[in-house]
């Protein structure tokens, strides 16, 4: 076995990809290389799997003109997995960790990634072997508590948001009802992301469902008859994790076979069910014959034509900090993104036991009195990191012309 001189690191990429973690991936690489104490940067490839099957490459190897070229890209380049290591898998994880001699272990994914630093970093403490291990953010749910937001979440939420305003622009061509179902499961932050398309005050996302408010069928319809009402037309905004007063998914209830994963969790993502089961709905009890719906699914995640320069920024830097953490901290932990002016941020590392399993959700300042807006809180939130260059759409100013035959 083993043990090791400090000189060795290895990192992975766990969960679903982002727009950019790979610029977290790269910053952990050029920062280490620029410590004379390191001999190699080891990559696992697709996460805790591939460090339970050895199967490693030496990011020491790669140019840095190329390490820069896929910092801007999209997507895990390392590969990533869904596996959640229960104790069991952590101790396959640090018994490799240990044959390797690996002394820095940095770990880039959400609330379960930060679940196996901690265990991880918990076996170590008990063999007595001297190994660093750090979690780096990433999620664009946005749900990882400590954070002021997390690196991949604007970029998503960009997309949401100039998704919507094209949707708007459609709806307002063709009128109707259009619903889209976005990602974020029991965190609404990327949902009401689609506010911030919104320009003119009859815009749409005219309703915004959260998954912190309790979803009521027969009340959705109403909403969605004043609405249509109102305008003449609807646009709607669903988060995937909508349910009811006793916690049950929406999608569970307005469907008879949903497919579950791995955990026996109600599939929220890749599915369009959600989606067309309410346009149903709304055809069948409102009688709307013009119905369209949309999941935005898995694209959201990684769009390689919408990426927030600000999120580039920070998620770069959160692998940076990470491993200067590492080389110059005495202790593990997760880098947390903390806000500190209109717009600025400074990093912190906290315990990881603070960030670990745990859920954050929207603040109910975020969300509208009536449940089904946000408020200008969260839009001055949010606006700083969508980034620069967000386009804009504009209106004819109409002059009528008075008519002849229908005066």
């Amino acid at each position: 076995m083993r043990q090791t001189d400090g000189t060795r690191i290895l990192v992975a990429q766990g969960g679903g990809p982002t727009a950019v973690i790979n610029q977290s991936l790269v910053g952990v690489v050029l920062e280490a290389r620029r410590h004379e104490g390191i001999a190699r940067v080891y990559g696992a490839r697709h996460g805790v799997r591939g460090i339970v099957n050895e199967d490693f490459v030496d990011l020491t190897q790669e140019t840095s003109h190329n390490l820069e070229l896929v910092a801007g890209t999209p997507a895990s380049a390392l590969g990533s997995t869904r596996d959640k290591p229960d104790l069991a898998y952590c101790q396959e994880i640090f018994k490799v960790l240990r044959a390797h001699g690996i002394g820095h272990f940095f770990y880039i994914g959400g609330n379960d990634s930060s679940d196996t630093v901690r265990i991880v970093a918990d076996e170590a403490r008990k063999a007595g072997y001297p190994l660093r291990s750090i979690h780096i953010p990433k999620t664009i749910d946005n749900d990882l508590v400590a954070n002021d937001h997390t690196p991949g979440f604007p970029s998503a939420a960009r997309f949401v948001a100039q998704a919507f305003a094209g949707a708007n622009l459609d709806n307002a061509a063709l009128p109707g009802v259009y619903v889209a179902v976005v990602m974020g499961r029991h965190a609404g932050f990327l949902t009401a992301a689609s506010a911030l398309g919104k320009k003119f005050p009859d815009d749409g996302p005219h309703l915004i469902y959260l998954p912190e408010r309790v979803f009521e069928i027969e009340r959705f319809l109403a909403d969605v008859k004043a609405m249509h009402q109102r305008h003449g037309r609807c646009v709607i905004a669903v988060s995937e994790g909508i349910h009811d007063a006793a916690g049950k998914p929406i999608a569970a209830q307005l469907a008879r076979d949903l497919e579950t994963d791995a955990h026996g969790n109600v599939q929220l993502s890749g599915s369009g069910a959600l989606a067309d089961l309410l346009c149903e709905e709304i055809k069948a009890k409102l009688g709307i014959k013009r119905v369209r719906g949309d999941t935005f699914g898995y694209v959201q995640r990684s769009f390689v034509g919408c990426v927030s320069d600000v999120d580039q920024r920070e998620a770069r830097e959160v692998g940076e900090k990470a491993v200067q953490y590492a080389m110059w901290g005495e202790r593990d932990g997760s880098v947390a993104i903390k806000r500190t002016g209109f717009y600025s941020v400074d990093y912190e590392l906290v315990p990881l036991e603070d960030v670990a399993g745990k859920t954050r959700v929207m603040d109910d300042a975020f969300i509208a009195d009536n449940g089904t807006d946000v408020t200008d809180a969260f839009r001055l939130y949010l606006r700083p990191l969508l980034g620069s260059g967000m386009p804009d759409a504009y209106r004819l100013r109409p002059a009528p012309v008075p008519k002849v035959l229908r005066a």
